[in-house]
């Protein structure tokens, strides 16, 4: 019994490898379900955006190659939505280690994760002892912190010290000067972002840190005598 399984098994794998095109189908696969073998112990998103990649590739050369119409359509559709992730974490990342690195405090590269909201002038974006749900980044217009009088300009990160504070309470009050447009990511979204990419969070711990010290280096700068 035994013996007529193995040969039933060897027959039909000789037939499945009739000709050197179906060899190299064989690999493909082999090789792809390696990597989604792989994926399993890999913990970090990147890593496992370019091994789904890799497998979603592998598998559709194989249902090429050794036609088969439902692997080439589920992981036609899947290669091009895993490698467009991986890409877009790649960059997010690259982004902030430039900003990182060159000192930019503005918040730009987060953009393209926030949504835009138009408000008029006067409108309180968030008052003092207000919970900090969402970190912003202004557009266009200005954004007065009323307790100060400190007016900030478009192209500005702000309200991330509160963001990221054990309490998440706002300790200043944030209103429009004129019409505004701010940008604003929740607590949710950035969590997702750094859960998918460490390193991006470990970068935006970075800018902040700087943000930190740039406050602090103002408050300690001697006051300029009256003339």
């Amino acid at each position: 019994m035994g013996h007529d399984l193995l040969a039933s098994v060897g027959a039909r794998l000789s037939a499945e490898l009739a000709t050197p095109l179906d060899v190299v189908a064989l690999c493909f696969a082999l090789t792809a379900a390696a990597l989604v073998v792989v994926s399993s112990f890999v913990k970090t998103m990147i890593p496992l955006r370019w091994l789904a990649v890799g497998g979603s590739f592998g598998f559709l050369i194989y249902g090429v190659l050794h036609p088969s119409p439902v692997m080439v359509l589920l992981h036609g559709a899947l290669l091009p939505i895993n490698l467009v992730r991986a890409l877009e974490m790649a960059r997010l990342t690259r982004r902030v280690s430039q900003a990182a690195a060159q000192g930019d405090l503005s918040g730009v590269w987060l953009k393209p994760y926030m949504i835009s909201s138009r408000f008029e002038p006067g409108h309180v974006l968030f008052r003092a002892g207000d919970t900090a749900d969402f970190l912003y980044f202004l557009a266009e217009g200005q954004i007065e912190f009323v307790e100060i009088g400190e007016v900030l300009e478009p192209g500005s990160l702000f309200g991330e010290i509160a963001f990221f504070a054990p309490d998440k309470r706002r300790s200043m009050t944030a209103r429009c000067v004129g019409a505004c447009t701010v940008l604003h990511i929740d607590e949710t979204t950035f969590k997702q972002l750094y859960y998918q990419n460490p390193a991006f969070g470990f970068e935006v711990v970075s800018l902040v840190a700087g943000r930190l010290m740039a406050d602090v280096r103002r408050l300690r700068r001697p006051a300029t005598p009256d003339a």
